[in-house]
């Protein structure tokens, strides 16, 4: 894999990104903002939500900038999972195949008791925006419809098709937009390459941007439901095998099982490229781990610190668990499930087993949960995809872009530490790079949490980004 490092902006193109302003017009940040109130008001989640109403409300927006109706379509298996396809129209002859970017509209569910406001109202407030989906990850949809309109009103023409699929079903269901739109529609999103900007971005201190982020490859999701049975009874008398005990002391024992130590290029290239951002014991720290062999001590206190633990270890977690029937009855049953995400090279299933050994109860059943919450008693033995090369025709117009808006932070590949639809693109032959514009500081990551939020500045920023980078990127 090249480096970074090894490649020469042109001149040309750095130059005509710094004539260009850093800073989003007011009629654009009109239109931005408008746009993701729109999106964050629209109820998306899997329950109650609908993203064919966010999906057509996209595509209104963009036949009233001008696009052909012929080229925005929403389709989907059912009318409440509809995924918006827009095709920008590059240089007529251009023989260059189109560039695809993808976005789910889909959200998490998000309880309104658990908020200080209503995560389906968008509110500013003290510097930021919030509601669901401000981080994850309605911005970024918003600043590529935003960009598509503008671009659109600008007269400008790509040197190649520019593809948007805003998509369902990526937090959860049945309906995954991303595999539904290759399975039954390729031709609709068939690209060279796809920019995802699920992943990745700018790192922020306290509002500064300290690096920005690239996904060259990702962990594998999975869910594993984990059961305990016995005969119940009554309550006043009290079988030592109750089932809630048996499914607390294994989640008990995973707590306190961590996965073993791992690395790989990419991650030993974040922790080098990172430890020269960093000062002190944690600089030093992070370059013990970049080499082939990870120093143990260093990663025992990288650990401490939830994300770096997420970048050397497969995670495991209980997230949600169920039992009993009645306040004075003895459960018959209880069930939790935990979610994991795993290292590249392990599996769904070895990690299955790897919870079974880890458990260490012969009571318990634990099985693998599909995305669609089908139950089945073995895992996939599907692992994460080898990262693609760094494309020069990716790389090139983000380094320039960067170092136009956050003059001097390193471009750094990294590992998501969670999962994305990158996954289903890159098993379909299409090299998927994650990243955008939209800053968040480190400490303050409430995706698929209470009172999710975005400040302001940095969601007008990332809306600029998004512009600037899709300029340069199809003018090369």
């Amino acid at each position: 894999m090249r480096t970074i490092a090894s490649y020469l902006l042109p001149a040309l193109l750095t130059s005509t990104l710094c004539a260009q302003s850093n800073q989003l017009p007011a009629t654009d940040k009109v239109l931005a903002h408008d746009i993701f109130q729109q999106l964050i008001e629209t109820n998306t989640t899997d329950s109650v939500g609908s993203t064919t109403v966010a999906a057509d409300a996209m595509r209104k927006r963009l036949l009233d900038a001008g696009f052909a109706e012929a080229d925005v379509v929403v389709l989907g298996p059912n009318d409440r999972k509809g995924n918006m396809v827009a095709r920008y129209r590059g240089r007529p002859g251009s023989t260059m195949k189109p560039v695809l970017l993808i976005g789910h509209i889909d959200v998490v569910e998000a309880k309104r008791g658990d908020w200080t406001t209503d995560p389906f109202q968008f509110v500013e407030k003290d510097g930021y925006f919030y509601g669901r989906g401000t981080q994850d990850m309605k911005d970024s949809d918003a600043a590529m419809v935003e960009s598509f309109i503008r671009l659109r009103r600008e007269g400008f023409v790509p040197d190649r098709d520019i593809i948007l699929a805003l998509t369902a079903d990526e937090e959860g269901g049945k309906s995954n937009g991303v595999d539904w739109l290759l399975k039954n529609h390729r031709e609709l999103i068939d690209a060279e390459f796809a920019i995802n900007p699920d992943a990745g971005g700018p790192e922020l201190e306290k509002g500064k941007a300290i690096s920005m982020g690239v996904e060259a490859t990702e962990k594998l999701y999975a869910d594993y439901r984990v059961t305990a049975t016995n005969p119940g009874g009554h309550s006043s008398l009290p079988r030592p095998d109750n089932a809630i005990y048996h499914v607390a002391d294994a989640l008990g024992r995973l707590e306190h099982s961590p996965f073993p130590l791992e690395t790989n290029e990419i991650t030993r290239a974040y922790f080098a490229s990172s430890s020269k951002t960093e000062t002190g014991q944690l600089a030093a720290d992070l370059k013990a781990v970049s080499g082939p062999v990870p120093d143990p001590a260093a990663a025992q206190r990288l650990s401490k610190d939830m994300i770096y633990n997420s970048l050397l270890h497969t995670t495991c977690v209980a997230t949600m668990m169920n039992a009993g029937h009645a306040p004075n009855a003895l459960p018959g049953s209880a069930v939790a499930n935990v979610n994991c995400r795993i290292f590249p090279g392990h599996s769904q299933e070895e990690i299955r087993q790897e919870l079974i050994r880890i458990f260490a109860d012969p009571t318990l059943k634990v099985q693998y949960v599909t995305d669609g919450g089908e139950v089945f008693d073995k895992g996939s033995d599907r692992k994460s995809m080898a990262p693609p090369p760094l494309n020069p025709t990716v790389m090139k117009p983000l380094e320039a872009t960067v170092q136009s808006i956050w003059p001097g932070i390193p471009v750094i590949p990294e590992m998501e530490t969670g999962a994305s639809d990158s996954i289903y693109t890159m098993n379909a032959g299409i090299p998927s790079y994650g990243f955008s514009g939209m800053g968040v500081d480190r400490d303050d990551d409430r995706a698929h949490g209470r009172d999710e939020r975005i400040r302001v500045v940095d969601f007008y920023t990332g809306v600029q980004f998004e512009y600037m980078y899709l300029k340069a990127l199809t003018s090369q």
